[in-house]
């Protein structure tokens, strides 16, 4: 997948993101050259990550709704309910896309993790049914487990997310 770099970003910052090594990045763009400068607007190789126009499933999350609607070819096929950040760590506006995924990562991430292109953030379940529906998260995004088992069966790594207002 191609990566458009933003205001602020470093090859360091994008590794964390897509947990992918600087020496993967380097290998996969072999444009950048010592000191390995990057400018915004600059297009970036992700290795080990399909483009997300070529996956018939996108992602939208809206955080006023609570919800997580699953697109098939572009129309809503699936809408789960969800938790989410609270006041404090707000769930992250933007577009991103699923990197990589653990089954029953243990904790309060309940059954599975579908890890977010920003790191620290993800749709993971719970060890609190409770929590779904409200504002209660450190900023990831909350499912029933049974939900984001059902999710994690549709959407390869490298699907869109877009988490909306």
């Amino acid at each position: 997948m191609i990566h458009i770099v933003k205001n602020g970003e470093t090859l360091s910052s994008i590794s964390k993101n897509y947990r992918r090594s600087i020496s993967q990045l380097l290998a996969a763009n072999p444009q950048l050259v010592p000191p390995f400068l990057i400018y915004p607007g600059q297009r970036l190789q992700i290795p080990g990550l399909p483009d997300p126009q070529s996956i018939e499933y996108q992602i939208i999350v809206s955080l006023n709704n609570r919800t997580l609607t699953l697109l098939k070819n572009g129309i809503p096929f699936k809408t789960y309910p969800v938790g989410i950040g609270k006041i404090l760590t707000k769930t992250p506006i933007g577009d991103y896309v699923i990197v990589n995924r653990q089954p029953h990562p243990g904790g309060p991430y309940g059954a599975m993790w579908l890890s977010l292109s920003r790191a620290g953030y993800g749709i993971h379940g719970t060890n609190n049914p409770a929590s779904i529906g409200k504002m209660v998260s450190k900023g990831c995004i909350r499912m029933y487990n049974k939900d984001v088992l059902q999710l994690a069966k549709f959407v390869p790594n490298g699907t869109r997310v877009m988490i909306q207002p």
